[in-house]
């Protein structure tokens, strides 16, 4: 059995939420030309709940596209040198975008190493940004996000979880402990 601790309850993730949405605008100076994408699976509806606030501000729905990853990862073995994957037709054209990839919690940055590499299989972005609702620290590859919601420090043998309404039917982000 895991110990837990909560480290942000439904209305904590809508306020980092919020923050993070105000300061993609502001960074960006508006919208213009921008696309959230959300990394599978639960960085996807977090890039939704960031548009729709994104909404609320601008009154301009930017597009969210989603991407899987799972072949771009390097601790994976493959049969080929460059796989094939077929989830990396977008609805938008990133070509010329300020790109955002929106990821649940930043770890060794190997998650955000392989987004990046497919997404430029899918185009040529103009930016490419990182949002991440937790930043955990313990990175392994030069990567820091460009919006973080909350950062917590942890061991290397702590477990951060987020939960979602979306996909686990409930909000929140959780610190497990291994016993």
């Amino acid at each position: 059995m895991n110990d837990y601790k909560i480290l942000l309850d439904e209305k904590a993730i809508q306020r980092a939420l919020t923050r993070i949405s105000h300061e993609i605008i502001e960074k960006n100076k508006g919208v213009d030309n921008l696309i959230l994408v959300g990394i599978k699976t639960r960085g996807i509806p977090l890039a939704n709940r960031i548009s729709q606030k994104i909404f609320e501000v601008e009154n301009v729905k930017v597009p969210v596209e989603i991407l899987d990853i799972t072949f771009y990862r390097d601790d994976l073995k493959h049969l080929s040198a460059q796989p094939v994957v077929d989830n990396v037709n977008f609805v938008n054209d990133v070509n010329e975008k300020t790109v955002v990839l929106v990821d649940d919690v930043i770890y060794t940055g190997r998650t955000a190493r392989a987004a990046i590499d497919a997404l430029i299989d899918a185009g040529r972005p103009k930016f490419i940004q990182l949002a991440v609702l937790i930043d955990r620290g313990h990175r392994e590859l030069p990567i820091r996000p460009d919006f973080v919601g909350k950062n917590i420090p942890t061991s290397k043998s702590e477990i951060v979880r987020v939960l979602l309404d979306e996909i686990d039917n409930q909000t929140m982000v959780i610190l497990e402990k291994n016993n």
